[in-house]
């Protein structure tokens, strides 16, 4: 599935490039054939002004007259030999009569476009008449069409991203939550069998030592069962003290590992903090730190948690003294299959982001790691 989003975004990419290319190309042949016509049509304009202005009274001048006329959309303005203005055509009359610099600003902002045309007059040579004109609104278009369309075919691939990214989670979810519903199924006719199996074998004398093991394991694979099953639903949040549940989960933990280790749990003067969760499912999620913790560690260490109560919400820091996190593996730790582990499928990370952020509306995530130091995760939970 991820390839093949990964192949469509290169294909649309592709086929956006083109497309924008293409366009850029050919608006810009458009711009320049349609400036040179603008030019020839303002020359000609000025030559047909000229003419009415130096033609003799019989002369015919209906062909100048229409010339002058037709030219409705091109802005010009006439100037004399020191850039006095004379006269002008197509511009906005009310912006002229608002802002009197307005005329003055339109020459810098036509000479910067275009180079204007100049006439000597043939009486007197001191006499020069200089025209600037601007761009059509026809050339404007032109020239803008290229940005516009490159925004609708970005606002296009943004979307269809989105909406692919958007399928591609809700896919990954179900599958995630298909597989834990049928992992919890599958979990729970054997655990049942097992359970009634321990109830036979309490009444039988001489297994006083071997039922209460054999019924912690049975309990174990229940509880696993239950956050299984509780992983493809919608789990119920209690009001909880973490600091007993945390505390629970880290004597459990401490008996699983050496000596060598050592366990503190730091509740900052608190002797109790509340916080909205699925007991089984945050349980999952510390066990999971722990173990990471200890693996990181590889026998021998000090793991400590703290619990802060916050304005912004509560938060709880597991930190170990094991190999860290190298700084490329950090943005990796959370995606499914992610695993440094000769032995593990990489999942206890992804799960335990997935129960804190979705079922939690928390945050979860590496609050900093070196290399041979250790490593430190951070949950936020809203209080």
């Amino acid at each position: 599935m991820f390839q093949q989003l990964l192949n469509w975004r290169t294909v649309l990419s592709f086929v956006a490039i083109l497309i924008v290319s293409g366009t850029i190309i050919y608006s810009q042949y458009l711009a320049r054939k349609i400036s040179k016509e603008e030019r020839q049509k303002v020359e000609q304009w000025a030559e047909a002004e000229r003419f009415l202005i130096n033609s003799p009274i019989d002369a015919d001048t209906k062909l100048a007259s229409m010339i002058l006329t037709e030219n409705k959309d091109i802005p010009i303005i006439e100037t004399d030999e020191k850039d006095s203005i004379t006269s002008h055509i197509n511009l906005d009359s009310a912006a002229i009569a608002k802002n009197p610099a307005y005329l003055q600003e339109k020459i810098k902002e036509f000479k910067s476009a275009n180079k204007p045309l100049e006439w000597t007059s043939s009486v007197d040579s001191s006499q020069r008449n200089r025209y600037y004109y601007g761009e059509s609104l026809l050339l404007k278009e032109v020239r803008y069409y290229p940005i516009i369309q490159l925004i609708i075919v970005a606002l296009f691939i943004v979307t269809t991203i989105l909406a692919l990214r958007s399928t591609y989670k809700s896919v990954q979810n179900q599958v995630w939550a298909g597989m834990a519903k049928e992992t919890a199924h599958q979990l729970g006719t054997p655990v049942s069998s097992l359970e009634g199996w321990v109830e036979m074998m309490k009444t039988i004398p001489g297994n006083e030592m071997i039922v209460p093991e054999l019924e912690k394991d049975v309990n174990r694979l229940r509880l696993v069962s239950d956050r299984f099953g509780k992983i493809g639903s919608t789990p119920h949040a209690e009001k909880m003290d973490l600091v007993k549940q945390i505390n629970d989960m880290v004597d459990y933990m401490r008996k699983r590992a050496t000596d060598k280790v050592s366990f503190t749990v730091n509740a900052f003067g608190n002797n109790e903090v509340y916080a909205m969760i699925s007991g089984p499912l945050f349980d999952w999620v510390i066990e999971n730190l722990l173990k990471n913790a200890l693996d990181a560690m590889e026998g021998k260490g000090a793991i400590t948690v703290g619990i802060k109560p916050r304005e912004k919400g509560i938060y709880i820091d597991v930190k170990d003294t094991g190999k860290g996190i190298s700084k490329q593996h950090v943005a990796n730790v959370f995606k499914p299959g992610f695993t440094t582990k000769k032995r593990g499928w990489g999942l206890g990370l992804s799960l335990s982001k997935r129960i804190i952020e979705q079922y939690h509306k928390g945050e979860i995530f590496v609050k900093n790691s070196e290399p041979g130091k250790g490593t430190t995760f951070r949950i936020v939970l809203p209080k």
